[in-house]
């Protein structure tokens, strides 16, 4: 089961790498762009085939995916070559990108599409990957459901909780508890808490937290049948947390443990996950320069893992492998991958929307800055400034990507040598 877990992120993870980059292809050829590679993976070509002026292939390392466009960097504006300390990166940059526009291509260049075609392409593969998270959530919540607990009974404990042995069993001598007593049977429904209607276990928590100790009358179902019965609430110590420490606490004690059941959700609830998992992103990447240093920490220097830290891609499989081999029914274990794929699929989306280069936000940016450009010099009545120049980004993309490169790198070391484990 653990393997199937794994598999099944593997799987999700190439699936949604693979449709970003359909997300950018899409619009590309629809937009005239001529497209020569669609690649899942970095590395050396494992398979490929060309269909039309396109090479579709797989690479060797599953941790990424691109589509190559020509023409992506524009020309020397009137050929006027750059200068400075990395003019011969941009300068070459520059003619790499022209000498990919062969004769009858002029027209099917990135860097000539209108300011909203640009953004359309830029965009489609994170919106890929945002539609795959509405998906996965909606399948799991709307499909599926959430584990919730229920007025109906799943178990009655034999005896109070303080006399009770290292087995689970009532030490010799002890008394029973007033779920037994009174008779309540597993699949009990109980609809009536000391005269008051119960419809969920919320409300039946709540009505025992609230009662005395005494008899107290209960009213369930069993099967089609009513049944009154009556149960002896006694007081019970019962561990509390307070204020970071725990506590003995005499409470209203029954004795029975709810049945779970799977509820299904509004789609709404997948909206407001979406909201939630966008919020909780932007505070991480915040103080991503800390959780960084925890990543190190755990790493290097034998620190305790950040359960709630960054994790990468082997360490997500890991877990997806956990959740499959856990002891819990195989709806809720599917329904809970399902979650993990829709998580996964909403770091792709607002991660790559960043305005960083190489990142898709990046490219984001480049356009709408060529956009402001060129709306400013018409209202001027300036000529038109052409295409923003991204080469001259181009230093700082290649830093970016090395450091992207170098937290990859440590992401995976980090998951395998001190990895975040389920239940700590």
């Amino acid at each position: 089961m653990a393997l199937l877990g794994i598999l099944f992120l593997v799987l999700v993870v190439m699936v949604s790498i693979g449709l970003h980059e359909v997300g950018h292809l899409t619009p590309a050829k629809k937009f005239g762009v001529k497209v020569t590679q669609y690649m899942i993976g970095f590395g050396p070509t494992i398979w490929s085939r060309k269909k039309g002026d396109t090479e579709y292939g797989i690479k060797a390392i599953p941790l990424g995916g691109y589509i190559r466009m020509i023409g992506m960097v524009p020309p020397a504006k009137n050929g006027v070559l750059a200068k400075g300390p990395f003019a011969e990166l941009v300068n070459t940059a520059r003619q790499q990108s022209m000498d990919e526009i062969e004769p009858g291509d002029e027209n099917k260049a990135f860097y000539k599409l209108s300011v909203p075609k640009k953004l359309t392409v830029m965009i489609g593969g994170p919106f890929m990957n945002l539609i795959l998270a509405f998906v996965f959530f909606t399948a799991s919540f709307v499909g599926i459901g959430f584990p919730e607990a229920t007025n109906k009974i799943e178990q009655v404990v034999s005896c109070l909780p303080i006399e009770v042995n290292v087995l689970g069993d009532c030490e010799i001598g002890s008394s029973s508890s007033p779920a037994s007593k009174a008779g309540l049977a597993p699949d009990d429904q109980i609809i009536k808490f000391n005269n008051k209607e119960v419809k969920n276990w919320p409300d039946l928590s709540e009505a025992i937290s609230n009662s005395q100790s005494g008899s107290t009358p209960i009213t369930v179902l069993r099967g089609n049948e009513e049944l009154k019965l009556n149960a002896n609430i006694v007081l019970a110590n019962r561990t509390q947390s307070l204020d970071a420490t725990s506590v003995e606490k005499p409470t209203p004690y029954l004795g029975i443990s709810p049945k779970i059941v799977l509820v299904r959700q509004p789609v709404s609830s997948v909206f407001e996950t979406l909201g939630q998992i966008t919020i909780s992103t932007g505070q991480v990447l915040w103080t991503l320069p800390e959780r960084v240093g925890q990543l190190f920490g755990a790493a290097f220097l034998g620190e305790k893992r950040d359960p709630e830290g960054l994790v990468g891609i082997v360490g997500v499989t890991r877990v997806g492998g956990e959740i499959a081999a856990a002891q819990a029914p195989a709806l809720w274990r599917f329904g809970t991958l399902l979650n993990l794929a829709g998580g996964l699929n909403m770091a792709l989306f607002l991660f790559n929307l960043l305005p960083l280069l190489p990142l898709d936000g990046g490219h984001v940016a480049g356009a709408i800055y060529e956009g402001l450009r060129r709306n400013v010099a018409r209202f001027r009545k300036k000529p038109d400034p052409g295409p923003a120049d991204t080469s001259k980004m181009l230093p700082f993309a290649y830093s970016m990507a090395m450091v992207l490169i170098g937290l990859s790198l440590l992401l995976i070391y980090v998951d395998v040598v001190n990895p975040i484990r389920l239940g700590g």
